[in-house]
């Protein structure tokens, strides 16, 4: 089983910056791909980037040279570095670890970007 806890989400004006974290933890041993996902009202969930356990990248075309996902495998954890942030990024930030045969998710951190 493992648990994920995203934090780091809050309001900020358009052209601002956040920085959200993913800490996972419970039964796990080596976490192999980490990633972001985002859920705005009335949208599908989408992906927004994922980082593998050796640190390769890769990003959606929206978040692409804004956004910057990183991880601290001793740590179990993962981050997203947001900067020129937008009104169209406000949504439900999810942390997203596959492992084993399953797909697990954390509850979410609300971002909203004001103009």
């Amino acid at each position: 089983q493992v648990q994920l806890v995203e934090s780091g989400g809050g309001l900020v004006q358009a052209g601002g910056s956040l920085r959200l974290s993913c800490a996972a933890s419970g039964s796990i041993g080596i976490i192999s791909n980490m990633g972001w996902y985002r859920q705005a009202p009335g949208k599908q969930r989408e992906a927004v980037a994922v980082i593998s356990r050796g640190g390769a990248t890769n990003y959606s075309y929206s978040v692409k040279g804004r956004f910057t996902i990183s991880r601290d495998n001793a740590k179990n954890t993962a981050y997203l570095q947001m900067a020129s942030l937008k009104p169209e990024d406000t949504a439900v930030y999810y942390c997203n670890v596959p492992y084993g045969s399953l797909n697990y998710w954390g509850r979410g951190t609300q971002v909203t970007v004001s103009s």
